[in-house]
């Protein structure tokens, strides 16, 4: 017993003896080497252990007035939501990381007690790449995402070094990050409360005065039902002719238009010089290459919540894609670096998926920050207090740029009192629309149950 004892306090003397110098470390900050081929070439592992490991989930229901419409059947959306890891270490060190919303907050709380905390406690986070890198995937194990930014805010906050110096291992990184507004939220459904296609006009000019230069928009709820290709031209040159020949527009489709209607639209997304098209029509190759001979100059995007470069590489490969846009919240940051150097090596632009919270979108910047073949970062204009609501210090789009912090690991740390602020609110994230005529011959919905209207999202149609 008395040698135990001994063996302890030795321990702890050696780990409490560790402290400064790892503090003179961080206030100094590592020198990287040049030359380097990987984001952990040349950093000095030290000797720090997982603790613990939590889930923080937080939640917002949304005003009437902030609610708006989505997908085929103008479902509506009315929470928000942020799924946040948070990781611990005996060198007092804390990491955060944000994964997605859309695998399921409580699975993956589960997942994350049951399975990956027995196997991390007592773990170095500088094993990242062994522990946690390339094995998200959709539904609970969507979690390791979350742990392996985490992760990485602890090797960048035990370095000295902001993550994208750790990132970038060819090139000065690039720290303003050009955003594009993403919204483009309303209905065709006539007397629905949501506005209605006009709104397209009165949101890009509202981005344009806030200083974008870029604005996504989308088909529009219940498109499906009430409105053709024809219908929805005339609001894209109204649009054009309000913000002007230099102001980028970008359709995103969310795969719910038909090949037909995509060959009808693509000569006038060409005329009016649209800078990409995200995600035309459903995930068929030979259907993209299709669509892609109709296109001249307008580029073609997708990839979002694909976690792995196995499932991406293929639509770099057959040139279907232009532009991928993997997310640190989907894949983590050491499977997004990677997909981003592979999108490098095929000549492909890397524009990550970012339609969440401002933690997704500081992992997906500092990405951005440190490869070469960056473009641009999604800035979600959906209401969402979470989004520049979440850290001490404010995060956020001003000017059109995201200016990325000089802090070290991820450079933010979250507020005091998140959770009892916005506690957990139960249900899905989309109800049916209650004022929705049924379709002719279908049943109606019943009430609270998730509607499948978003095929790029997770369990949405493939």
């Amino acid at each position: 017993m008395a040698g135990s004892s001994r063996r302890l306090f030795l321990k702890s003397l050696a780990a409490a003896a560790g402290i400064p110098a790892l503090a003179a470390q961080q206030r100094a900050g590592s020198a990287l080497p040049k030359g380097r081929i990987s984001p952990l070439d040349g950093v000095t592992r030290q000797k720090i252990k997982i603790t613990n490991l939590r889930l923080i989930n937080l939640a917002y229901r949304l005003k009437p007035e902030e609610e708006w419409a989505d997908g085929a059947t103008n479902s509506v959306i009315w929470k928000t939501e942020s799924t946040i890891v948070q990781v611990s270490t005996d060198a007092g060190l804390k990491g955060i990381g944000a994964c997605s919303r859309y695998n399921g907050p409580a699975a993956m709380g589960e997942y994350l007690d049951k399975v990956i905390k027995p196997i991390l406690v007592g773990k170095n986070p500088f094993d990242v790449e062994y522990l946690a890198g390339g094995i998200a995937e959709h539904g609970a194990r969507g979690v390791w995402a979350g742990v392996d930014v985490a992760l990485w805010d602890i090797i960048g906050k035990a370095q000295g070094l902001p993550l994208y110096k750790l990132l970038a291992t060819d090139g000065e990184p690039q720290t303003r990050i050009r955003a594009y507004a993403s919204g483009g939220e309303f209905s065709w459904r006539k007397g629905s409360k949501f506005p209605g296609p006009d709104d397209l006009i009165k949101q890009a000019l509202r981005h344009k005065a806030a200083g974008y230069t870029a604005f996504k928009f989308r088909p529009g709820g219940a498109f499906e039902r009430y409105a053709t290709i024809k219908d929805y031209i005339p609001y894209l040159r109204a649009m054009r002719k309000a913000v002007g020949p230099d102001f980028d527009m970008i359709q995103e489709s969310n795969q719910r238009w038909s090949v037909e209607q995509c060959l009808e639209i693509a000569p006038v997304l060409e005329d009016l010089k649209v800078l990409w098209w995200e995600e035309p029509t459903r995930k068929i190759i030979d259907d993209y290459l299709t669509i892609k001979k109709a296109l001249r100059t307008v580029k073609i995007s997708g990839g979002e919540t694909v976690p792995n470069r196995a499932q991406l590489v293929e639509w770099m490969d057959s040139g279907a894609y232009d532009i991928v846009q993997p997310g640190a919240d989907d894949g983590g940051l050491t499977e997004c670096w990677y997909q981003a150097r592979m999108a490098h090596t095929r000549g492909k632009l890397i524009c990550p998926h970012n339609w969440q919270d401002n933690l997704v979108a500081i992992a997906n910047a500092h990405l951005l920050a440190a490869v070469p073949s960056r473009f641009m970062l999604e800035s979600n204009m959906t209401p969402n207090p979470l989004k520049e609501g979440l850290f001490k210090e404010w995060f956020g789009v001003k000017d059109g740029y995201f200016q990325l912090p000089d802090k070290p690991g991820l450079g933010v740390e979250l507020k005091e009192g998140l959770e009892e602020l916005y506690p957990p609110v139960p249900g899905p994230w989309n109800i049916p629309d209650p004022d929705m005529p049924p379709a002719q011959g279908s049943r109606p919905s019943g009430g609270g149950r998730p509607i499948d209207d978003w095929p790029s999202r997770p369990g949405g149609r493939v």
